[in-house]
C-alpha cells in the first residue's frame, strides 16, 4: 500500500478528508498527519508518502514554504493543495511548484477523490485503480465542528445548513439541535455573534466607513447591517464607534 499525509492546520478539516477519501481503492493507507510544514517534512522523511495534501495558510511553516523544501526533498509524489481562499495568488504559487490540483474548503468528497485518482493514475499509469471503496462518514459530531470552523473561517459567506446535512446524510432538525448543545447558541445565532464581534472589532478603526464594515462581515445592506447591529449590542454602529 502507498503512504499519504495530510498538513493542515485545521482539525476538522484532517478529519474530513481521512474520513472522504476511498483510501484502499486507490491503493493508499489512511493518511498520515501533520499540523504544520515543519511537522510536515519530518513525517515525509519518515514515511515517503506518494500523496501530500498540503494547506497554504499554516502557522509555524505555511504551504509556500513546505513546498519549496518537500519539492527538492520529495521524489515521485504529488502535492494536492487545499485552501479556504479562491486566491489567485495561491494558484499562482501551486502551479508554480507544480501541484497536482487545487481544492477549496469545505472539501467535497467527489472533488477530492477525483484529485486522488488524477495523482495516482499520474503516478502509476500501469495500476489498476477502478476497484469500488465505500466513503467513510463523518460522524454528526464531527460535521457539527466542521460547520462551527466554517463560520469562523467564511463568515462572510451565507453559510447554509442544508449544505452540510446534505452532503453528509443528516437531518437539518438534528444538526440544529446537536449545535445548539454544542455551543449553546443556534447556527443563525452564531454566525450574527461572530459577524457583529468582527464588525465591533472593525469599528475601532475610524478610518473604516460604515458601510465597507457591513460589507466585510457579510452584510451588503448597510441598513440591515445597521439593524442587525442595534438588536446585538442595543446600539448603532456610530454610536458604538463614538463610544471606542
Amino acid at each position: 500500500m502507498y503512504k499519504a499525509l495530510i498538513i493542515d492546520d485545521e482539525k476538522p478539516v484532517r478529519i474530513a478528508i481521512s474520513k472522504l477519501g476511498a483510501w484502499s481503492r486507490f491503493h493508499l493507507d489512511v493518511p498520515a498527519c501533520a499540523e504544520n510544514g515543519k511537522q510536515a517534512l519530518t513525517l515525509m522523511r519518515e514515511l515517503s508518502p506518494s500523496i501530500v495534501f498540503v494547506d497554504m495558510s499554516m502557522p509555524v511553516m505555511d504551504g509556500v514554504e513546505f513546498l519549496k523544501h518537500a519539492t527538492q526533498e520529495c521524489g515521485r509524489c504529488s502535492f494536492i493543495v487545499i485552501s479556504g481562499y479562491d486566491d489567485f495568488r495561491y494558484a499562482q504559487q501551486a502551479i508554480h511548484f507544480h501541484v497536482s490540483d487545487y481544492l477549496l474548503k469545505p472539501v467535497v468528497a467527489d472533488e477530492l477523490n477525483k484529485a486522488i485518482e488524477h495523482a495516482m493514475k499520474t503516478l502509476f499509469p500501469d495500476e489498476d485503480f477502478s476497484g469500488e471503496d465505500s466513503v467513510s462518514s463523518l460522524t454528526a459530531q464531527q460535521v457539527v465542528t466542521l460547520l462551527h470552523d466554517t463560520i469562523d473561517r467564511d463568515y462572510t459567506h451565507n453559510i447554509r445548513l442544508s449544505e452540510f446535512a446534505d452532503r453528509y446524510f443528516f437531518s437539518h432538525e438534528y444538526l440544529s439541535r446537536l449545535f445548539k448543545s454544542t455551543y449553546h447558541l443556534g447556527i443563525s445565532e452564531y454566525l450574527t455573534s461572530v459577524r457583529m464581534e468582527r464588525a465591533a472589532s472593525l469599528l475601532k478603526d475610524p478610518a473604516i466607513r460604515i458601510t465597507e464594515i457591513a460589507s466585510r462581515v457579510g452584510y451588503p445592506d448597510n441598513t440591515y447591517f445597521s439593524k442587525a447591529f442595534r438588536n446585538y449590542f442595543g446600539v448603532s454602529p456610530s454610536e458604538y464607534r463614538s463610544r471606542c
